[in-house]
């Protein structure tokens, strides 16, 4: 009936520690297998939003973003292309955090590290380790060897949970641009540079 009621679960957490305390490459790894922890299998009747459809209602921006401006439309093109192709073969499906990175990864006692504040959406698992592969992404920018990081970060990452490298690379462009073209909407246009930068070494 609808009278059950809901649990909720506390933890101690130390909010002022993230995992972004850690060296770069220990921090990834780290992050990578805190987000391994999470991933499940989605219930069998599941309400919740799938990569197919929140990636869809994200293409229709892009779109429109890459029509404003012929800047960005080359690698909008780029990442929808990689998108309908991901989509088209979609491996195992799992329960995905949904916007995971280095900050919401905390400190806790139960475990040395937990994640926080997901927004979850059912899809493959390289879907959520695409957002990890740009953490500190004006720290790579920053650096000459920037792109060859970023390689090798998708390597690393991709052997590190089993996961398709190619398929790593196809979404990580996706959700740099698709993030690129939203700061630029807002007029975060610092921001907009960096991910799109970024998104263009992928």
């Amino acid at each position: 009936g609808g009278d059950e009621e809901g649990v909720l679960l506390l933890e101690r957490l130390h909010p002022d520690v993230s995992v972004r305390s850690l060296p770069e490459a220990k921090a990834l790894l780290e992050a990578a297998g805190t987000l391994r922890r999470l991933w499940v299998e989605p219930p069998a009747s599941h309400f919740f939003e799938t990569v197919a459809e929140r990636t869809g209602r994200q293409a229709v921006a892009m779109r429109a973003g890459a029509a404003a401006d012929a800047e960005v439309a080359p690698l909008v093109d780029a990442a929808l292309a990689a998108r309908e192709e991901l989509l088209a073969e979609p491996p195992e499906e799992r329960l995905l955090h949904g916007t995971f990175r280095q900050s919401k990864v905390l400190a806790g006692d139960r475990m040395p590290w937990l994640a926080v504040g997901p927004d979850p959406v059912v899809g493959e698992s390289a879907f959520d380790l695409a957002r990890l592969v740009r953490d500190r992404v004006e720290d790579l920018i920053a650096q000459p060897s920037g792109a060859s990081t970023t390689r090798r970060r998708i390597k690393r990452l991709a052997e590190s949970l089993e996961v398709d490298q190619e398929r790593l690379r196809g979404w990580t462009l996706f959700r740099a641009v698709e993030s690129g073209v939203r700061a630029r909407r807002v007029g975060r246009e610092r921001d907009a540079e960096l991910l799109l930068e970024f998104a263009g070494w992928l």
